[in-house]
Parts: C-alpha cells; structure tokens; sequence
C-alpha cells in the first residue's frame, strides 16, 4: 500500500493520541512501518503548499495584524535528529534539544479568527540563516501575496533597528517589547543614550507613555515607549510608532493580540502530533512538521465552520465510538 499526502495528512488529524508510523501501519492493512518512512524521505512538502492550502480560507481586514514568534519541537528524547538543535524554549524555561520553527500568523480583528499562513524551520547549518532573516523573508512574501495588514506584533527578540527601519519604510505600525537594556533616550539629546531600565518616570509618563528615540534610528524617529508593572519582580517595556495618542492601558490591549500566536503552538502542539515524529533525516522532518501545520489548519477551518474550539472538535471525533461503547460495549466492566 502507498503512502500519500492525503493518508498521512488524514492520520494527523484523525488520531487522537499516537502520531508514530508504527501507529499508522497497524491500522491500515497492507500498510507497513517502512512505507511510512519512505514516504517521509522522500517526498517534499514546503511552507509554500501551506498557503496554498490557507489562502481561501484567511479573511484579510485592513485592521489586520501580522504576529511572529517562534517554539521549539521538543525532541529531548530524540537527540539524533539531525535538524535538532539546543536552543532556549520559554514554555520549558531552559535550554533544551529541539527543533526551532519561526511562525507567522495572520489576525483578522473583526472576525476574532487567525491563521498560520506562513512558517520556516530554524536550521542555520542547512541555510546560513538567522530568526531575524527568516522573518525578513516572510515579510517580503505578504505584498507579493496581497496579504492586507496594518500592524506587526513581535517578540523582544525581533525588536532590531533593521526590522524597525523595513516597517517604517513599509509605512506599518508596531509593537514590540524593549529588553530592559535597550539603549534610548529621553532627553531630546541633551543626554547621553541609556537602558531602558535607566529611565525615570513621572505620574504621567507612567500612565501615557513617554517619547524617545532608539539608538541606532534617524534623529527625527520619535516614539513611545510604555513601562507595563506585570507583577512587583517584573517590568515590561513596550515599543510602538502609533502615531495616534495612546495611554498605556491602550498599548497594552493592542499588544496583548500578539498571545494569539501562543494559542496556535499549544493547539499545533496538543492536537497534530508536529513533535512526534522520530524519523533521524532533515527531510523526513521537514515533511512531517509541513503536514502537521496543515493538518492544524485543517482543523481550525472545520473548528471556525462549525462554531467549536479545535480541542472541541476532535475529541467530538470520539463521540460514536462512546455512544457504541455504552450500548456494546467490546468489554463489559461485569
């Protein structure tokens, strides 16, 4: 029996708990463990087909928001794999071995929906290339595209003067937050440049945000930072060119969209099986994260048709095997 796209594609999303081939082999006759395994070296599935997939599907709003971010694949049973890396995972709080993804979700505001519409995978001894060169490229892809949007969200991470200098030129707003050693200054230059964390704020700068310009951008560059009280150990420091006035309660609503990003990887994560895969080739890697991503938008498309979260959804999957269970049941309790 031949592995296609198709089959695989239709396992992801289907199963419940075990993601493997092996898993899929017991389960189709005909079907064997190396079929799978060839399937996945050597096919070739790419971010590309992902938009394909999507792009009847995502809604675009003149309002819209564009969020990157990136998660690590947790493959710290899997260490020789060969994409994996050991890079700091925020979920785990630590370094840990994995595979990086850079994600690009797009947010319709007025419709409250989001889609995944464009990835990469973070593998800088493959391609030479940064987090920050895989964002580039997916910024450079959404004109061409005709994806209409008006803000970036983005992590700290992202947060460099290259980046700050496209969006300006691109005529986009954002907000990001400044690591708390960011060099800036408030005094209109009459003082040297300082860390963020250096600033003095007044009543009311801490209620409306204050302005100043970021090292390393044109002298007439003016924006607004706001200083974000998270809890009495922590302090956040948000950065945006919104021109319009804003206070900080303002900035940090406008902010918060970009943990929308968050709920794609915990959904991706829990609902697709993208961490599973224990094949040791680049390729066959590759190919399954790229039919897990489409899988999880497989899911998201009947998930928003059908009024229902995702996790909603596929366990409603399990429904008649229940119903049957409790008329006949395969073994009876007594």
């Amino acid at each position: 029996m031949k592995v296609t796209a198709q089959l695989y594609g239709q396992f992801l999303v289907s199963s419940q708990v075990n993601y493997t081939g092996t898993y899929l082999a017991e389960h189709l006759e005909g079907l064997s463990h190396d079929n799978v395994r060839y399937f996945l070296k050597t096919q070739r599935f790419t971010p590309r087909q992902l938009w394909q997939q999507v792009r009847p599907q995502v809604v675009l709003s003149q309002r819209g928001y564009v969020l990157f971010d990136d998660t690590v694949l947790d493959k710290h049973h899997r260490r020789r794999i060969e994409l994996v890396r050991r890079p700091y995972s925020g979920n785990a709080h630590g370094v840990i071995a994995g595979i990086g993804v850079v994600n690009c979700v797009y947010v319709n505001p007025e419709t409250d929906q989001f889609w995944l519409i464009d990835y990469r995978l973070f593998a800088p001894d493959t391609d030479g290339k940064t987090k920050l060169d895989h964002v580039a490229d997916m910024l450079g892809q959404l004109a061409p595209r005709g994806i209409a949007y008006r803000t970036v969200l983005m992590d700290s991470w992202y947060a460099t003067t290259a980046l700050f200098k496209w969006l300006l030129a691109a005529g986009k707003t954002f907000y990001c937050p400044l690591k708390s050693n960011r060099l800036v200054d408030d005094s209109g230059g009459r003082q040297p440049y300082q860390p963020v964390a250096c600033l003095s704020w007044s009543a009311a700068e801490v209620e409306g945000g204050k302005t100043l310009k970021v090292k390393g951008m044109p002298k007439d560059c003016k924006w607004k930072l706001f200083r974000v009280l998270v809890s009495t150990h922590r302090t956040d420091y948000l950065l945006t060119n919104e021109v319009e006035p804003l206070d900080t309660a303002a900035a940090e609503q406008e902010s918060s969209v970009r943990w929308t990003i968050e709920q794609f990887h915990r959904e991706r994560k829990q609902l697709t099986g993208v961490q599973a895969c224990q094949c040791r080739l680049a390729r066959s890697q590759r190919n399954h994260i790229a039919l897990a991503v489409r899988a999880w938008t497989r899911l998201k498309q009947a998930a928003y048709q059908t009024k229902q979260t995702v996790y909603q959804l596929k366990q409603g999957f399990l429904d008649n095997y229940m119903r049957h269970e409790l008329r006949q049941p395969i073994l009876a309790f007594a």
